[in-house]
């Protein structure tokens, strides 16, 4: 099993930060991927509890699709699961704190690889290092939007 780790300190209310975080649009910049259209899918907008992606993209030349499931939805706590995709398993929690005027926003994934040794290479080598990357991007592109007026863009339509 592969634990990531990682938190950012932003000067924002802890209710953006939450919203911006479950925010499509801005999942789908960071990932390189497309949630796509489908019965009962989520597609665009905000993640509730209860909600499945099935996110589309191509990394590392080959075609991938992950279906995910928002498992458990709190006001300052989510979770995504992975139901069907190339891990053979994958959870990312998201936590929320606030911290004086900050919010902390603390990212933990767990995953593991199919295929036994060549998997855990695999994972080991080149999948870790990209997902360390993408939390990463992921945390500073959220903090650089919630802390300017950018986080109206995706925050008014919602």
């Amino acid at each position: 099993m592969f634990v990531v780790r990682d938190s950012e300190h932003v000067r924002a209310p802890l209710e953006r930060c939450f919203q911006l975080a479950t925010h499509l649009g801005l999942v789908s910049d960071v990932l390189k991927m497309e949630a796509q259209q489908g019965e009962g899918l989520r597609t665009a907008g905000l993640v509730k509890g209860g909600d499945r992606i099935h996110w589309y993209g191509r990394k590392w030349g080959l075609q991938h699709r992950h279906v995910s499931r928002i498992a458990r939805f709190e006001p300052d706590f989510f979770q995504d699961v992975m139901e069907q995709g190339r891990f053979k398993r994958f959870e990312h929690d998201h936590h929320f704190t606030t911290v004086g005027e900050h919010t902390v926003m603390r990212d933990y994934v767990r995953f593991s690889m199919p295929f036994g040794v060549l998997g855990r290479l695999v994972g080991k080598y080149v999948v870790l290092p990209h997902i360390v990357r993408l939390l990463r991007m992921r945390l500073v592109l959220l903090k650089r939007i919630a802390e300017s007026d950018d986080w109206r863009r995706y925050l008014a339509a919602s």
